[in-house]
């Protein structure tokens, strides 16, 4: 077991009508506060109505229109300016973990004098941020929970994940109501997304009985009620529990003790979401299967062996590289089973630039340093095959 230094300073409020708790949250904050959301979906189940409601004794500013794969230009750029301008005391993102993720740079952006890439890269340190509280519309990223969020420079081609404890949200308000609108396009996608987090923490080198039975229940939670969600998109209690197991999928805690993974698929991916845009979670998807047929050997065997029986319930008594074949059919045939398109060329990803973006992630992702170390012509293979 590794040593570990954990620490979780978000307050979560979780289940139906917790948003009533939003003044009492933010009041200690400050008055000044920036909005932050998407493409309008908050105001078409009357959410947006309702934030105003409440905090009708604050000073509110707004930056709608963010983005999935949230943009440094112009979100991110445009939030550190008014926050700036306004002198804005605390931010609250109402949205998805694209909406909290831009939010995040953001709150540290607004704190840094020089340009905030900078933070962002981790050129500069981040020495402070303007409080966040969150109010979440969609399960997928765990950004809720962690101090992380990911964020494009479309000039570039760049998805940098940044990550500093100084971006943990202060609380984040989660009812499941609020996602009964998602659609199974969007339900479909954060599910791979979360179920994504908990396998890149579960495929290590070392790892406990403890988080090992945590990720496999979490993987199990996952997979059986995003098709109750898919069934009945107002199932409350599908809905609820899919929201929690995303919540915990980036904060750490599936890891605890373990050893170091890399997070190659996640590294993958946003290459092919930086270059094209396409929906993270389906990428990931995509790549997943993929990725672990091509790690498969001697050495990974046993961890794919226990994977397939304690996730799918494969007879343990056949062959170990029989099972974990099994293993990686039966999570290719799950994400094709809610409808996530399983090739690249479904997503609108040809053969053109393979090479390009498999330079791109090994010169900039360090998977040499993976639980399976990944050089380009590793990365190339993997892409070539999901194509």
């Amino acid at each position: 077991m590794q040593n570990f230094d954990y620490m979780t300073p978000t307050r979560l409020i979780f289940g139906k009508g917790v948003i009533s708790n939003l003044p009492a949250v933010m009041k200690p904050l400050g008055k000044k506060i920036l909005l932050t959301y998407g493409g309008g979906s908050i105001k078409k189940i009357g959410l947006y109505d309702k934030v105003k409601e409440l905090l009708a004794g604050f000073e509110i500013y707004e930056l709608p229109g963010i983005q999935p794969n949230p943009k440094y230009d112009p979100s991110v750029l445009a939030g550190v300016k008014i926050c700036k301008e306004k002198g804005i005391d605390a931010i609250l993102a109402v949205g998805g973990g694209s909406v909290l993720d831009c939010t995040k740079a953001i709150a540290a952006g607004a704190k840094y004098d020089g340009d905030p890439w900078d933070i962002i890269t981790g050129k500069a340190p981040t020495l402070s941020a303007i409080p966040i509280v969150d109010i979440l519309t969609l399960s997928a990223t765990g950004s809720e929970y962690d101090c992380g969020g990911v964020i494009s420079r479309t000039e570039t081609n760049d998805k940098i994940g940044y990550v500093d404890p100084h971006l943990f949200p202060v609380c984040s308000i989660l009812d499941p109501t609020y996602t009964f609108s998602v659609s199974k396009k969007q339900t479909a996608a954060g599910c791979a997304d979360a179920m994504n987090h908990i396998m890149e923490q579960y495929f290590v080198a070392d790892s406990t009985l403890l988080n090992d039975g945590f990720c496999e229940a979490g993987l199990k939670s996952l997979m059986a009620n995003a098709k109750k969600c898919l069934e009945n998109p107002e199932d409350y209690t599908a809905r609820a529990e899919m929201m929690f197991a995303c919540t915990l999928g980036c904060n750490g805690i599936y890891a605890l003790g373990n050893s170091h993974s890399g997070w190659p698929c996640h590294a993958i991916e946003h290459a092919l979401s930086a270059y094209y845009d396409i929906t993270h979670g389906e990428g990931l998807a995509i790549i997943t299967p993929r990725w672990m047929k091509h790690i498969l050997n001697d050495k990974t065997v046993d961890r794919f062996v226990k994977y397939g029986v304690n996730v799918f319930g494969i007879d343990p008594k056949q062959d170990k590289y029989e099972i974990a074949n099994q293993a990686i059919e039966a999570t290719y045939k799950f994400f094709e089973s809610i409808g996530i398109p399983m090739h690249l060329k479904d997503v609108g990803i040809d053969d053109s630039r393979i090479g390009e973006m498999a330079h791109h992630i090994a010169v900039n992702e360090g998977l040499e340093n993976a639980f399976v170390p990944l050089l380009e012509a590793d990365l190339v293979k993997i892409l070539t095959e999901s194509l």
